[in-house]
């Protein structure tokens, strides 16, 4: 997902936003209200989405944004942080929200560490994809000590977003643009 979000933003260091149980209005109404103009937006699956500038148009730094608003009472939220700080180099970054709480968080670079209302909301689909627990380690090192792990990273990134996508029944890229922003 990460990739195809770079390839088809170019030179925008974006983020994915999913909603249920509201509609695409409300959803670029209130990204709009968060200085966060949609590149791009649509509906599929059941779900709305929105890609937005991961700056605001009036910040100078990239500010976290502030997503409980756009999720009230009845609406789930999952976000794709892209690249929550790309000059420091870090991964993407998963987020789900329902009620304007946050149930999920964590970071691609270690999803052991997740945190929430409920960490191991997707534990199980995790476990099952390797993704964490005894078989989500990389084992080649330890026979192959010129082994570098990372070059399996993008695969693991991957089976990752797949897994994410599965456990929420989300639309798969490419998603179908609907009124792109100039």
């Amino acid at each position: 997902m990460t990739s195809w979000m770079h390839d088809s933003f170019p030179d925008h260091e974006v983020n994915l936003v999913l909603a249920r149980g509201q509609s695409l209005d409300a959803l670029t109404s209130g990204l709009r209200e968060l200085k966060r103009e949609p590149l791009a937006q649509g509906e599929a699956g059941g779900w709305a989405w929105a890609v937005h500038d991961m700056e605001g148009e009036e910040s100078e730094d990239y500010e976290l944004v502030d997503y409980p608003p756009l999720c009230p009472e009845g609406t789930e939220l999952v976000v794709f942080v892209t690249e929550p700080c790309s000059a420091k180099a870090h991964g993407p970054e998963f987020h789900y929200l329902r009620g304007g709480a946050t149930t999920l968080y964590f970071s691609f670079e270690d999803i052991g560490q997740r945190l929430g209302d409920n960490p191991d909301y997707i534990s199980a689909e995790l476990l099952a994809a390797n993704l964490i627990g005894p078989d989500a380690e990389c084992e080649e090192w330890r026979t192959d000590k010129g082994h570098d792990c990372y070059e399996h990273e993008a695969d693991r990134e991957i089976r990752l977003v797949r897994t994410i996508a599965d456990a929420f029944d989300l639309p798969s890229p490419p998603l179908a643009l609907e009124g792109e922003a100039k």
